[in-house]
């Protein structure tokens, strides 16, 4: 019917329902390929269901993480190249939720933007798909949100939520005690941290983003768009295989603040800088920047992307459980009965 109105729609006010269905269909195989024991219901409905019996869990704890990708997102803006921020976003949630002793269960994604392009949107969620597939949790929903004027033209905003279980009675850190090794997992670059201080350095640098890389082959765009390591799987397997007493995620401060985070009060760590090798990408940050050291030890995760705190009697058998994983692993140090994260010898 009609009432002499003008006839303006919710389009000509900056919101594309039609582009926002067209995504929704785009990105259901990849959502369906993530599918897993306990999935009841996924993209569509009002809310996703999932089954925490029909996972295998007989008295679940829920342990819940949500993140962003933080200013790494404006990098992969200016360069287009968006397709690994998903598996970013996934892996600041689940490598969070495995710290706990959990297995992450599923996973919502939340994209705002001014004006939606599908192409865009569904690269990105469909590398959030690809994080979820290789960490054995479910993509079971989602918001996609177009809200004209709170965006510049291009831009986007990402978070996400993650949501894990453990038996109860299984939850980490447990058992930590003077004396425990400190087993260093490797990084694959910055991760997803620290991003506005590299952003700064490029800045110093007088490079741009589409330049060659100083340290690696492609663009140096490219190569700071590593996506962050996801460590869930390969932690699990060592958790069953016990003997873990604690796993720290390096995120946001670095070594020097992420293990305290995991040790019990009166404990600290001291750790041995050269049992591994500081990777090109941070002696490049750190000679671009005359940082110190200590600066660099809080800012990044400085090739260790995640510690396995485990029994000194279990080192070497965990050890061996993570290489076959596919980590590389270095014996960083250990626990000791001094508060503080304690270093030795020089990565610089």
């Amino acid at each position: 019917m009609t009432d002499g109105k003008n006839g303006i729609t919710y389009a000509d006010a900056g919101v594309d329902i039609d582009a926002g269905n067209a995504l929704v269909e785009r990105i259901k195989p990849a959502a369906k390929r993530t599918s897993r024991p306990g999935v009841m219901s996924g993209l569509g409905g009002f809310g996703a269901l999932f089954d925490l019996k029909g996972a295998g869990f007989a008295d679940p704890v829920l342990v819940a993480a949500t993140d962003g990708v933080g200013t790494k997102l404006r990098i992969a803006i200016d360069t287009g190249h968006v397709d690994g921020v998903g598996i970013d976003l996934v892996a600041m949630c689940v490598n969070d939720l495995v710290c706990q002793g959990a297995e992450p269960l599923f996973f919502l994604d939340y994209f705002a933007t001014g004006k939606l392009d599908t192409d865009t949107a569904a690269r990105v969620i469909e590398g959030i798909a690809e994080g979820c597939a290789r960490s054995g949790c479910a993509l079971i929903g989602g918001e996609t949100a177009e809200m004209p004027g709170m965006y510049p033209a291009g831009d986007f905003d990402l978070a996400g939520f993650a949501v894990g279980a453990m038996e109860r009675g299984t939850d980490l850190p447990a058992g930590v005690a003077e004396g425990d090794v400190l087993l260093g997992l490797a990084s694959d670059g910055v991760h997803s941290n620290g991003y506005s201080l590299v952003r700064k350095l490029v800045d110093v640098s007088g490079l741009g983003w589409d330049a060659d890389c100083p340290w690696a082959n492609g663009s140096l765009g490219a190569a700071l768009l590593t996506p962050t390591r996801l460590y869930v799987t390969q932690a699990l397997a060592a958790v069953k295989a016990g003997g873990v007493h604690a796993l720290a995620h390096i995120t946001g401060g670095g070594l020097t603040e992420n293990l305290p985070r995991v040790l019990p009060d009166g404990l600290g760590a001291a750790i041995d800088l050269s049992a591994w090798n500081l990777p090109p990408v941070f002696k490049w940050l750190a000679a671009t920047g005359g940082m110190e050291e200590s600066e660099l030890l809080k800012t990044f995760n400085c090739g260790i992307g995640m510690i396995v705190v485990v029994a000194p009697d279990r080192a070497e058998a965990l050890t061996a459980v993570l290489e076959e994983a596919g980590e590389t692993v270095s014996r960083i140090g250990s626990v000791t009965g001094t508060p503080g994260v304690a270093y030795t010898g020089s990565l610089l």
